[in-house]
């Protein structure tokens, strides 16, 4: 043994905890198994954006606008990344760097915002998934119920399972509904692909007479909100797994400082991992590339998919598609087989309700997160997994725990209230609107600053390289300018 083996294992023998900790396998099949996150972030973003917008893109314009896919994927990759990384590198989420600003106010922001979507933004997703819920029932099964009826139906199954199986119940759930749609995907695209030829779209640049406002929405909704960069972080979070299983233990032994959302320090959020134990310290580098990766392939498949829903209505509904209801337009692809409208509706019915599914969990999180980083009383009362609650987080009404599930009932109620009928809310729906454009170029900014400016530069694996740098500034730069222009051009009515 030489002197650097020796020192090191007299390190690691002084945390005998550390040393115990089961090291992630890397292998291929390793790493799918230990996925989560990323996939979770993946069916969250494959909603109204990939069934709607898509289809409706290559209804319209055939393979003309294949090429506003890839770029709103590249403008928008560093957003996410960045909470992801962060919350594997220092084991805190997102939320509590957001802790250290003046007066905390992206955190009283991101409150205001994400209750006035828990109803609004909610009940948008529910009645996409009740609307695919709706058709197969009443076409397939002779059950003619109302949309209202099929969206409460939904709205309750989702939180039910997830007040009942907590974070890994979500990811059980993603899991599944991903395999549905990727299997239902590939089915219908293999029977007639698109033609090489149409690839070469990805590299044309066309605008089509009328094609500015599906542009829009593509920058605007692929893969997803930039929101939901903290729902994934708060998911990373839930996973407890690599520096965020062992910050506690690290802060015990004194290897890593304790952070106090009352005094907060961004110094008191940073973990030197050149004070962990070699095996705590591959154990952490494992966990931090696997969720990597798991972001990236997520990414990758959900860029697949919305590529895939714009070359499905190309081949088989372009030309002719005018109407503003790509949904009438789908009955097309049945020209081959009643098989083939059951697999895509198996598909866009795993989309759609996979975003209502994971939305009734991921903002009640940053709701959640947003309290106990903003008021004591819930500070001193925090966590939300199962095995982590005692007796006086059940029962106070203020705990971390009852304000998610408080969260979650309310936006269950309100969002099926708007759907059964209540009254309009043009205005309220324009206003989350706007507060939701004008916060995306924020998110992405304050998530790279945080991340650069708290996670140590000689943590070299965990911090990002001088490359990621260069193009996540510039994304956000570009995308901040991108954001600017659809507010201007949506809300103000300029051409």
């Amino acid at each position: 043994m030489n002197a650097k083996e020796d020192k090191d294992k007299k390190r690691d023998d002084g945390f005998p905890e550390l040393e115990a900790l089961e090291l992630p396998k890397m292998n291929f099949s390793g790493m799918v198994r230990n996925f989560g996150p990323g996939i979770i972030l993946m069916m969250t973003g494959i909603g109204t954006s990939h069934i709607i917008t898509a289809p409706t893109a290559g209804g319209r314009f055939g393979y003309d606008l294949l090429w506003v896919i890839p770029l709103a994927y590249i403008l928008k990759y560093y957003g996410y990344e960045m909470a992801i990384r962060f919350t594997n590198a220092t084991g805190k989420s997102i939320m509590e760097a957001y802790a250290t600003a003046w007066m905390k106010w992206p955190l009283w922001y991101m409150l205001l915002t994400t209750l006035i979507q828990c109803c609004i933004g909610q009940a948008g997703r529910l009645i996409a998934a009740a609307a695919v819920t709706y058709y197969i029932f009443s076409v397939y099964f002779g059950l003619p119920l109302s949309m209202g009826v099929y969206a409460l139906f939904l709205a309750l199954l989702s939180v039910t399972i997830i007040l009942r199986g907590g974070y890994h119940a979500v990811e059980t759930a993603c899991k599944w509904l991903a395999g549905i749609l990727i299997v239902s995907q590939l089915m219908i695209y293999l029977v007639e692909p698109a033609p090489l030829s149409a690839f070469r779209h990805f590299a044309i640049l066309d605008t089509p007479e009328g094609s500015w406002i599906i542009i829009s929405a593509f920058l605007g909704l692929l893969p997803t909100g930039m929101d939901v960069s903290l729902q994934a972080s708060e998911w990373v979070r839930a996973k407890k797994a690599g520096v965020v299983n062992i910050r506690p233990l690290l802060e015990d032994l004194n290897l890593a400082p304790r952070f106090d959302p009352f005094a907060p320090a961004k110094k008191d959020l940073a973990v030197d991992m050149g004070r962990l134990p070699p095996h705590a310290r591959e154990y952490c580098r494992r966990w931090m590339k696997t969720s990597l990766s798991d972001y990236r392939c997520g990414q990758i498949v959900s860029f697949a998919s919305a590529c895939i829903f714009l070359l499905i209505a190309a081949i088989w509904i372009f030309p002719g598609h005018n109407s503003a209801d790509i949904a009438a337009d789908y009955p097309k692809i049945f020209a081959v087989g009643p098989w083939m409208m059951i697999v895509l509706l198996l598909g866009v019915f795993a989309a759609a309700f996979s975003t209502a599914f994971n939305y009734f969990d991921g903002w009640p999180r940053v709701v959640g997160a947003c309290c106990r980083n903003l008021f004591r009383k819930t500070a001193e009362l925090p966590g939300i997994a199962q095995a982590d609650l005692t007796p006086a987080k059940r029962g106070t009404w203020y705990s971390e725990y009852n304000i998610y599930r408080l969260t979650m009932l309310f936006s269950l109620a309100t969002s099926v209230i708007i759907i059964l009928g209540g009254p309009k809310p043009t205005a309220i729906v324009l206003t989350a609107s706007l507060l939701a454009v004008i916060i995306a170029p924020v998110i992405f900014f304050l998530n790279l600053y945080y991340c650069f400016s708290i996670i140590p530069k000689d943590n070299r694996e965990w911090y990002p390289s001088p490359l990621a740098a260069f193009f996540a500034w510039g994304s956000c730069l570009i995308f901040t300018g991108v954001s600017i222009v659809l507010m201007v051009t949506r809300f103000l009515h300029l051409d």
